[in-house]
């Protein structure tokens, strides 16, 4: 059986340290839905667990949709007349239109403007805009940025690539006692975005990391992914595979100050919903939703022609944050304990699917007499029934072949960890049986 984090990693600061430290190291990479951004950030992440690398041509069909060509982006600036750059993509990768076709010209600032993307309500800020499926080009700049500039002509440059390519992820699978699949999915298609991106690629990294440090139930299939059409290209070139996973979760804005929230699967009652409800009720103020056909790629592992469990194990959800999407999601934005926290909790929920079995009583004809077999206190007449002893009596009443152990950890009202050491002892001496 597996151990909760706190035995697996009990200096919380360090482990804080290396899930930013590659949040921060991945930030400067202008990623997208492909190109050498999205490579050489899995790249890094082979560095820490090994990944397996597929590449899908520009042009592929998956299912309704088709992979796009692939977008490359060495350089992009809007200078004034002096030969300033006013708006400069070597500062921040977030100023150019995800996507954008190339473009070297001389325009006004009125000729310009259709091209420009601000946040008004939020002055300071870039924002964050794609264009991936539509040939169009643009600058997003902070509305303070805009109103600087004066009437005259700009010389505007977007030195990008868009041309037959391929689509690009990363993979592991870590193998278990048994076939059956545990997914855990992030996508990688985002620049500069901490949050929203990164604290998912770095949960994902290290949650992998420790699960290849021992031994699993169940086989683990880890996705590094763009968002959506990378998704689609995996279900729909794996859809052998996606039918051997039994529980999921999608990693994305975990490393905020907001309190854990899930989503449930399209199922909505799968052992996972259970699960990580089960371990987000220790969370004060956690959060739990319904499913909904909006969000990150559990809606695509959540269609109806696959219905895969797979919910979604955030912080504070997408769209849910001002920062969402622009420039303040950035490295401050960040913080290191709240990554720890949430890498936890991920491991605390693969940790209760590891050991939620089904068991069925082997003596259900009344209550066994446990003294026989070293499971009950010799000493009766007490009032008191000690944790253990009222574990064991929940187990042998429910462990019918319906029952698992969440069922009955629900039913009973005990610590799931308590239950779960009964069943061990238990089985142990061939009282339970797995059903």
């Amino acid at each position: 059986m597996t151990n909760s984090l706190s035995d697996l990693n009990r200096d919380d600061r360090r482990q804080g340290k290396q899930l930013f430290e590659l949040a921060a190291k991945l930030y400067p990479l202008c990623r997208s839905l492909t190109g050498n951004g999205v490579r050489e950030t899995l790249s890094h992440i082979n560095t820490i667990i090994p990944l397996s690398i597929s590449e899908v041509p520009s042009g592929t069909p998956v299912f309704d949709w088709t992979v796009p060509d692939e977008w490359n982006i060495r350089d992009a600036y809007i200078k004034n007349d002096a030969g300033d750059r006013v708006v400069d993509f070597q500062q921040c990768n977030l100023h150019v239109l995800s996507y954008s076709i190339p473009v070297n010209r001389v325009m006004s600032l009125e000729q310009l403007r259709p091209h420009l993307f601000t946040l008004p309500d939020k002055p300071d800020w870039i924002p964050y805009r794609t264009s991936y499926y539509n040939r169009h080009w643009g600058f997003c700049l902070s509305q303070n940025q805009l109103d600087q500039l004066s009437d005259g002509d700009y010389q505007v440059c977007i030195d990008s690539s868009l041309e037959p390519g391929n689509l690009t992820y990363g993979e592991t699978v870590i193998p278990g006692e048994v076939s059956e699949e545990v997914l855990l999915s992030c996508h990688i298609c985002h620049p500069s975005l901490a949050n929203d991106n990164l604290s998912g690629i770095a949960v994902a990294t290290y949650a992998a990391k420790h699960l290849l440090s021992r031994a699993n139930y169940y086989t683990y299939r880890i996705l590094f992914i763009p968002a959506t059409i990378g998704s689609l290209a995996w279900l729909a070139s794996n859809q052998s595979a996606a039918a051997n996973i039994r529980h999921g979760l999608v990693l994305a804005c975990l490393g905020d100050t907001g309190s854990l929230s899930y989503k449930r699967s399209r199922q909505g009652d799968n052992i996972i919903d259970r699960a990580a409800a089960h371990i987000l009720q220790r969370q004060p103020g956690h959060q739990l939703f319904d499913f909904s056909p909006f969000g990150y790629d559990e809606r695509q592992y959540c269609s109806p022609g696959f219905n895969l469990p797979v919910g979604r194990l955030s912080r504070t959800p997408h769209g849910m944050f001002p920062e969402y999407h622009t420039s303040a999601d950035n490295m401050d934005f960040l913080q290191p304990e709240q990554l720890t926290d949430s890498l936890r909790a991920c491991l605390d929920i693969l940790n209760l699917l590891e050991k939620n079995r089904t068991y069925l009583n082997q003596k259900p004809m009344g209550e066994p007499k446990l003294s026989k077999y070293g499971l009950y206190d010799t000493i009766g007449g007490s009032a008191d029934i000690p944790a253990m002893q009222n574990a064991l009596l929940w187990l042998l009443n429910l462990s019918d072949g319906e029952n698992d152990l969440l069922d009955i950890c629900d039913q009973s009202g005990l610590p799931f960890e308590d239950i779960a050491s009964a069943a061990a002892a238990l089985h142990q001496q061939g009282l339970l049986e797995y059903a």
